[in-house]
């Protein structure tokens, strides 16, 4: 079992950054696919980021290339989400999720997620 606890939303202002933080607990996340997912309201869920098993192994959706660079710290059995200038349209529910498989940015594929953490940007 995984057990996966995200942190680090709240509420910037646009232009600002935000870093979440996914914790683990359980297994040891280097040995699983991490991504961030993100739903907005009235919206479905989103792949955001992914971070494969393989050394330079990432997906980025087109929105946030540029800005957001998900990364690894296998000291603190954690994944993390940097984020940098934000815009209003980056406020949803963040996700974190745990994929035992091959490399994937389909929601069904993993198997852990984390409660979420709300980001909310204003202008």
């Amino acid at each position: 079992q995984v057990q996966l606890v995200e942190s680090g939303g709240g509420l910037v202002q646009a232009g600002g950054s935000l870093r979440l933080s996914c914790a683990a607990s359980g297994r040891t996340v280097s040995t699983y696919g991490m991504a961030w997912f993100r739903q907005a309201p009235g919206k479905e869920r989103e792949v955001v980021a992914v971070t494969g098993l393989s050394s330079g192994s990432t997906y980025y959706a087109n929105t946030v290339k540029g800005r957001f660079t998900i990364s690894r710290d296998n000291a603190k059995n954690a994944v993390t989400l940097q984020m940098n200038s934000l815009k209003v349209e980056d406020t949803a529910v963040y996700y974190c999720a745990a994929n035992a498989g091959s490399y994937s940015i389909r929601r069904y594929d993993y198997e852990y997620w984390g409660q979420g953490t709300q980001v909310t940007v204003s202008s």
